[in-house]
């Protein structure tokens, strides 16, 4: 009892009713008249501490899986795909139960039924917060905008590009359409207002507050700034149900540095216990923007160190993976990174094909930042989570600050409101109509929507003492996350100069690794000279394979690599990938006639790898990459079954059968002495 009064003093602090909880040993809210979101906010509070406690709790962490990147019908672009699910409907499929998908038959109904292979432990719904009042008045048959020239274009467009509202992401100061929104806005605020409270409402319903916490929801958007052509996305995703009355869209923040603070603003230096976090996506396809750095209209370097301090509180995770593609590396690393070629660069690059044989290097001196590039058009370090990794170190030592300390997680991206719906067999597109035939998501054609550069998109992992929304935000802002390419691969990764070399035999490993070392998303300080030298910097990596769903078993792991970025003395950028445990590749394949694997694998990896070449002097970064024996990918699946029914574009040449599935850490960083 003293605990939870104490949670509501704190919640209720700043409310003005102190005085009277200091003379009261309960509290009884109808005697205290408070209005506003404050209230929302204390009472979020007050729920959350007086929740019961997990029945399944583990202090020393379990890996649960989730999603937190859906969209529903009410982003505009998945209602071009003929979508009509909701959010609702997205956490319904999250946890278990069926739902239909386009096409509509006569009668609007959907005519095909799916369901996850396996429930997810948590999920968001991030609907695009530009233009939600917009789609949902124009579909509106009601609404008194309905057969404005503009809502009649909207419903009639079938791509994002055919849609009247797509330019408006790009522009570097967008407006919106007078005959939907009314000269001041007022309509389309007031309905975004009204979307959002239903966004919100079925977090609520579906999130699991008893004992059980059989599954968990968060609260979200996506922020979609594609700024003269650039994807520079976020997914932003709260604590709890204490949240703005209305997210923030492009249309009234067009820079990322201004979302960050309009989030400290608006939630997290409310003291109303909001708490926002926001997640990049797609950098891959960010023509080198996404980690550029050179701070624009930021001058002078503490302006720069004050803009990073601000990136790193706000953006804890980057999403390294998901339907549109890969977004960890590129093959032959270009940009100035010393180190070998890494052949497992060369995964779902989806945008490669697109930009063709001679894609060229973005511009990245003066006024780069004002350059238009409609879509991906060159190729730059600056789109790849590695490369920003690794310069992080060298801006920690220009400004003080490291902008890119973040975790590595992964989603789907999916425009069918199917959370976590990554299975490679069943996989049934991610955009409606427009991918619902085998067709279209077999084919090479990159002018094709949903084609085979797609893929089913990946998972987020979260280490977490609990299944509850505490917990797994916990693990966001302290990075104890990883990612993976769909598969539920459980990997650790710990530092330290004093783990055991042992600790693979040891059943007592975790609970030391984390008493001696640091986790995945932590920093490992050095040590000062002379007690820095001659130690020897161990990481502790492991993971287990996924155990597959009934029918589906997982695939067996081939290897786990330590993935390393350092700057020199003389500030060079330098990365390594070392092959640490596991089988070598080549070991193992699968057959495509019938897609059954084929040789020696691994149920579970586990090492403790000395790095030689530590140097307690410079800064460096470690990850951990868990990777799969090959199996065959999405599209080999389905036109195999297809059988003599399949499509011409299941014989194009040049199609890639098989994938590598794999897993990603969260790095750690080592500060170098002093």
């Amino acid at each position: 009892r003293a605990a939870r009064r104490g949670a509501v003093r704190a919640a209720l602090g700043g409310l003005g009713l102190l005085a009277a909880l200091a003379c009261t040993e309960d509290v009884d809210f109808d005697d205290y008249r408070v209005r506003g979101d404050a209230m929302t906010g204390a009472l979020a509070a007050l729920a959350a501490a007086q929740r019961a406690p997990c029945e399944e709790h583990d202090e020393l962490r379990r890996p649960y899986f989730g999603d937190l990147h859906v969209h529903t019908s009410f982003s505009s672009d998945a209602r071009q795909y003929d979508l009509a699910l909701e959010p609702a409907d997205a956490y319904r499929y999250a946890f278990g139960e069926p739902v239909g998908l386009p096409p509509l038959d006569a009668s609007g109904a959907p005519t095909r039924t799916v369901r996850i292979d396996r429930p997810l432990d948590f999920a968001a719904v991030t609907d695009h917060s530009e233009f939600l009042g917009e789609t949902l008045l124009c579909a509106d048959a009601s609404s008194e905008v309905y057969e404005s020239e503009s809502c009649r274009a909207i419903r009639a467009a079938r791509t994002p590009i055919d849609s009247p509202l797509g330019k408006f992401i790009m522009l570097p100061f967008p407006w919106r359409h007078d005959d939907v929104c009314g000269a001041d806005n007022a309509r389309c605020l007031a309905r975004t207002a009204v979307a959002w409270r239903a966004i919100v409402d079925a977090a609520e319903a579906w999130n699991d507050p008893s004992s059980r916490c059989a599954r968990t929801t968060f609260i979200g958007y996506e922020y979609s700034s594609h700024r003269l052509g650039s994807n520079l996305h976020r997914n932003v995703i709260f604590r709890n149900a204490t949240v703005p009355p209305r997210p923030i869209s492009y249309l009234e923040v067009q820079r990322e540095w201004e979302l960050w603070a309009r989030l400290q603003e608006t939630c997290d230096a409310t003291g109303t216990g909001c708490d926002s976090i926001a997640i990049p996506h797609n950098s891959n396809i960010s023509n080198g923007r996404m980690f550029a750095v050179d701070y624009p209209g930021a001058w002078g370097s503490a302006a720069q160190a004050e803009r990073a301090r601000l990136r790193a509180l706000s953006e804890p995770m980057v999403e390294v993976m998901q339907h549109k593609g890969d977004s960890e590396c590129l093959p032959n690393a270009p940009g100035g990174i010393l180190g070998d070629a890494d052949e497992l660069c060369d995964f779902e690059k989806y945008e490669l094909p697109i930009l063709g044989d001679d894609p060229g290097e973005c511009w990245d001196g003066p006024l780069a930042d004002a350059i238009p590039r409609l879509g991906p058009k060159c190729l730059s370090p600056g789109s790849y989570a590695r490369y920003a990794l690794t310069v992080g170190l060298r801006e920690e030592q220009r400004l003080g600050v490291n902008p890119f300390r973040f975790g590595l997680m992964a989603s789907t991206d999916t425009h069918n409101a199917l959370a976590g719906g990554v299975a490679e067999r069943s996989f049934p597109g991610h955009l409606g109509i427009a991918d619902a035939d085998l067709a279209v998501r077999a084919t090479l054609s990159t002018g094709t929507y949903g084609n085979a550069h797609n893929n089913p998109g990946g998972l987020v992992g979260a280490w977490a003492t609990e299944n509850a929304r505490d917990a797994i935000f916990d693990a966001f802002v302290r990075r104890e996350v990883f990612g993976t390419s769909g598969p539920r691969i459980a990997p650790r990764l710990f530092a330290g100069f004093d783990l055991d070399p042992d600790l693979c035999d040891d059943p007592g490993a975790i609970a030391k690794a984390y008493a001696s070392g640091v986790p995945m998303g932590g920093v490992l300080e050095a040590g000062a000279a002379p007690a820095a030298e001659g130690r020897a910097l161990r990481l502790f990596a492991l993971a287990h394979r996924d155990p597959g769903a009934p029918g589906a078993p997982g695939g067996l792991l081939q290897r786990i690599q330590i993935v390393k970025g350092w700057v020199d003395a003389d500030g060079a950028l330098h990365e390594r990938v070392v092959d640490v445990a596991g089988t070598p590749d080549g070991a193992a394949d699968v057959d495509l006639a019938t897609c059954a694997p084929r040789g020696p694998g691994h149920d579970a990896l586990c090492t403790v790898w000395t790095d030689p070449d530590f140097d307690p002097a410079l800064p460096a970064v470690y990850y951990a990459r868990v990777v799969e024996n090959p199996s065959c990918r999405y599209d080999q699946w389905q036109c195999l079954e297809a059988g003599d029914a399949a499509p011409a574009s299941c014989a194009e040449p040049g199609r890639v059968r098989t994938i590598q599935e794999r897993a990603w850490t969260s790095p750690v960083w080592v500060a170098p002495r002093g």
